[in-house]
């Protein structure tokens, strides 16, 4: 496998050539969210998944064909309502932390995802991308390659069951959505809240399947409704695995990890068709998303424009990033993601 474009040195971004952290400092000009530019976003994403999945239940009754077309449009308008969700984890949809929460909440009932929970998993992945002393919940599990030759037989095989393609992006997202969020997994133990963020979201996810079923028909429902959240699901699994499984990305342990050098480093810049970009609201632009987790997504194409030196960092394109399906290790040795098969290769080298 060609190596992936690798990020600018420091000394080539601007700023303090010294380190990537001058960049946090360079970015923050971007970060204050627009109160009309949120109230913008949401009406062009829940009006049209509305309309979608009205029509969609009403072509079901000329032909089920014509209703089950709709479904990767609904989907992705739902993948764009969860990264509008994901900005306010973030409270940098709108300028109040209250109203990023509250608006977080609801969004979580459509896309199966506690809100609260979430956020917490989620804040702990930013506060440790690529530090392998500190792998915790909130990321994609990756082993180094010692770590994964120490493992038994069955361990192995189960490690790489976990990152095979059917699984990270078909079972595994179902399984997440639909079974794993009903319950705080890896915070069970840590107080009321995420027990009140799942059970409360479970109880809003009834409230709205009930609903729908009353007014569409269960069936039509399940229909429409279980594929777009399955498939809006696996393309959120598919913009995170490629954000940060890439070859050349970063990993460290302590206390050589530092946390700009992983966000600019360990984060790719999927730079998308622009159709593509608008639907996943600006989230392969990572790397600035690493930096400076309080720009709104609607001010991250702003960013590339004013500050293009930023456009070669760490890119991948469409075509280049199905080349990161099958990386599954982390190799010391050479700093970079191998594959199961270079693995294999490499033993069978010697003995060749």
């Amino acid at each position: 496998m060609p190596p992936a474009p690798t990020p600018p040195s420091a000394a080539n971004c601007g700023g303090d050539p010294r380190s990537a952290q001058s960049w946090a400092g360079r970015l923050a000009r971007f970060r204050k969210p627009s109160v009309s530019r949120a109230v913008i976003e949401v009406t062009i994403t829940v009006a049209p998944l509305i309309a979608i999945s009205v029509l969609a239940w009403e072509a079901l009754h000329h032909h089920i064909w014509w209703g089950l077309l709709l479904i990767p449009l609904a989907a992705a308008f739902l993948t764009r309502l969860f990264l509008i969700q994901h900005d306010c984890g973030h409270g940098a949809f709108t300028p109040w932390q209250g109203l990023n929460d509250w608006l977080g909440r609801v969004i979580g009932v459509f896309t199966l995802t506690p809100y609260d929970y979430w956020r917490r998993a989620h804040a702990l992945h930013h506060a440790t991308s690529g530090a392998l002393d500190r792998r915790t919940i909130g990321g994609i599990d990756t082993l180094t390659v010692d770590e994964y030759l120490a493992l038994s037989a069955w361990r192995r095989f189960g490690y790489w069951l976990y990152r095979h393609p059917l699984v990270m992006f078909g079972l595994g997202p179902a399984f997440v959505f639909l079974i794993q969020h009903r319950l705080p997994v890896g915070m069970m133990r840590q107080g009321w809240r995420p027990w009140i963020s799942t059970l409360a979201t479970d109880l809003g996810v009834a409230v709205l399947a009930v609903a729908m079923a009353l007014i569409f028909g269960i069936g039509p429902f399940l229909l429409i409704y279980l594929p777009v959240v399955m498939l809006a699901a696996s393309v959120g699994v598919w913009l995170f695995f490629v954000q940060h499984q890439f070859e050349d990305t970063y990993w460290a342990r302590d206390p050589a990890w530092e946390f700009h050098e992983a966000a600019f480093r360990g984060s790719s810049h999927y730079d998308l068709p622009a159709v593509l970009r608008w639907f996943t609201a600006n989230i392969g632009i990572h790397h600035v998303h690493h930096l400076s987790s309080r720009i709104p997504y609607y001010r991250l194409g702003q960013v590339m424009r004013e500050e293009p030196e930023l456009r070669a960092a760490g890119r991948l394109t469409l075509v280049q990033s199905f080349r990161c399906v099958g990386l599954a290790l982390w190799d010391d040795a050479s700093r970079r993601l191998i594959s199961f098969r270079e693995l294999r290769r490499r033993r069978l080298a010697p003995a060749v």
